[in-house]
């Protein structure tokens, strides 16, 4: 085993690589902490680049199928930090989630897509969305709708369990 293999195998208690070892504890003072945790935590279909390019991340690509259906092909092979698959039944899920909140994106409603948006799960790697109206922006309000495991929305799904609902109550 190189120095490479030594240093991962010290990370990962000598297990597999893959393999949860347990949680991940931060304590940060910051009011803004949330966003610094939910984007090391979280996924999301796209992510936007320093100049501003939406690109995809959790997907593999994506087609307009008309000006109101956006099909998504999620990338197969990801995971999420527990262990769990990333598939496009925990993107409906994700989706399914923000749409429970209030405001479902708290820092700006720019960020919403229309609350009559459908998901719709095609296959285990794909996922239409239907929008009542075309949409232009739609695409990078996806990088606003975070997928995580079930485990997190089980246990801690932005303050469900605690407060009832997500809208900052963490």
């Amino acid at each position: 085993m190189g120095a490479m293999g030594g240093a991962v195998a010290a990370l990962v208690g000598g297990r597999r690589a893959g393999v949860p070892v347990g949680a991940v504890h931060v304590v940060d003072p910051s009011r803004l902490n949330w966003l610094h945790i939910l984007y090391h935590t979280a996924e999301e279909l796209v992510r936007v680049t320093p100049q501003g390019l939406v690109r995809p991340a959790a997907m593999r690509g994506y087609r307009w199928a008309d000006d109101r259906t956006l099909e998504v092909q999620v990338r197969a092979g990801e995971r999420f930090p527990d262990g769990e698959a990333l598939t496009a039944a925990t993107v409906k899920r994700g989706f399914d989630e923000a749409a429970r909140w209030v405001p479902p994106h708290p820092p700006g409603t720019h960020f919403n897509l229309d609350p009559r948006t459908r998901c719709r799960v095609t296959g285990e790697w794909a996922v239409r969305f239907h929008f009542p109206a075309s949409d232009g922006l739609a695409l990078g309000k996806l990088r606003a709708y975070h997928v995580m495991s079930t485990r997190f929305w089980a246990e801690v799904g932005f303050g469900y369990a605690r407060a009832g609902s997500g809208e900052g109550h963490w």
